[in-house]
């Protein structure tokens, strides 16, 4: 019997659910293992066998290995708050870094076919636009650095062990199943919710700086179908929209999708990158995508529909802050 066992990592949080529906429609066997720290059992798709628990549980994951010999692995647990990450280092790394290492360092043991990880564009760091894969990455922030640390990592594994990745950096994906409840990451779910709970939307800085937002649709079956791409295997690829916007303008955008307007705080700004969009030349010629991208009015629509239905959700501040020094102001008051 075809062996088509799959392990998706972080597959009920937002990105990973979706690739899990994919995954299915590919005929995959997919098992999830999630700990449900960013994302909610809700999410996860019928059809998909669930195992509550963190990937850096090196018995966990050597027991799932052993039972399922797995064909693929699918990394996308991560916890993404690159701005937060400055200040929480030791959990960044750990979380972000050593338990991708122990999920490779399974694969290897166990001959996976192909390591699928979900990078990030944090890894170039400012001032080179458009970002594309040739370019020399230098992360400003220590989420970009340890995912630019697996990247190398899966990297070494393949000249050293044969073990074949591809390795995705999306940006700014936004959409149905986005932790709304969140107050460091997806700015999209903050400006929504803020709106359902009758707040106005905080904005950090003047609003100028830009992002090209993309939508799910646009992500997750790319990623998803991917290990069926022989192309595709061993490169790396920026996966997302073209067409950046200000902050402002999305905050415009998202009371428009809403149906609501609403004050804007503008707060001291961030040590971030101001100016962030991607060269998608390789992954659209490698992937041949058809059809045009979900337009950010279109998905800004769908997604504040899905909002309403679900309701606000109350976030809470991450639980241990290990450099309180420079800390904004705003998160301060979590």
């Amino acid at each position: 019997m075809k062996n088509n066992n799959v392990l998706l990592t972080g597959g009920a949080g937002f990105i990973g659910s979706h690739v899990a529906r994919h995954l299915l429609k590919l005929g995959f066997e997919v098992v999830v293992v999630d700990d449900l720290s960013g994302g909610f059992e809700e999410n996860l798709p019928d059809g998909v066998e669930f195992f509550k628990g963190d990937v850096g549980e090196t018995v966990l994951i050597e027991d799932l290995f052993k039972k399922y010999k797995f064909k693929h692995v699918y990394h996308l647990a991560a916890y993404a708050a690159e701005g937060l990450s400055h200040f929480i280092r030791e959990f960044n790394y750990r979380n972000n870094l050593l338990t991708s290492i122990n999920l490779i360092n399974a694969s290897i043991n166990h001959e996976v076919e192909t390591f699928v990880f979900t990078s990030s564009i944090a890894v170039y760091g400012r001032n080179q636009l458009p970002m594309r894969e040739d370019m020399v990455p230098f992360p400003e922030d220590p989420y970009g650095i340890s995912k630019l640390a697996v990247e190398h990592d899966l990297e070494a594994a393949h000249r050293m062990f044969g073990m074949k990745y591809i390795i995705f950096r999306p940006h700014n994906v936004y959409g149905i199943h986005q932790n709304l409840g969140d107050p460091y990451r997806n700015v999209i779910g903050i400006f929504m919710n803020q709106i359902m709970f009758g707040l106005p939307l905080t904005v950090f800085g003047d609003g100028k700086q830009t992002r090209a937002f993309s939508h799910i649709d646009d992500v997750a079956p790319i990623i998803a179908g991917s290990v069926n791409v022989p192309e595709a295997s061993c490169k790396v690829f920026n996966v997302g929209a073209d067409e950046s916007v200000s902050v402002n303008d999305l905050a415009a955008k998202v009371m428009t999708a809403m149906g609501k307007q609403v004050k804007i705080d503008y707060l001291p700004a961030r040590n971030e990158v101001q100016h962030a969009f991607a060269s998608h030349d390789l992954v659209k010629k490698t992937f041949k995508v058809d059809g045009s991208p979900v337009s950010l009015d279109a998905g800004l629509s769908e997604m504040a529909e899905w909002a309403k239905k679900v309701g606000p959700r109350k976030g809470k501040p991450f639980g241990k802050i290990e450099i309180p020094k420079n800390l904004p102001p705003s998160w301060k008051k979590l």
